[in-house]
């Protein structure tokens, strides 16, 4: 079982480039998807928060007034 997604079969053993310790097998769609992010873990939550619509919600700041994220 893939070690990100939980669903597909794990066919990719990946390594940390820069520390070139094995990370885990995830199957060939997560492991793109860590490639087309460049591992970076600040991009990924990004994309996770803008999917989850958290990045675009404007906040309450007082009855009838909002922020709009910057």
């Amino acid at each position: 079982m893939c070690v990100i997604c939980l669903d597909a079969d794990p066919v990719h053993v990946v390594h940390d480039h820069q520390a070139g310790k094995v990370r885990g097998v995830p199957c060939f769609g997560c492991n793109a998807a860590l490639g087309q992010f460049k591992d970076r873990p600040d991009v990924l939550r990004r994309a996770a928060e803008y999917l989850e619509g958290i990045v675009w919600k404007p906040t309450l700041e007082a009855p009838g007034v909002y922020q709009l994220p910057s």
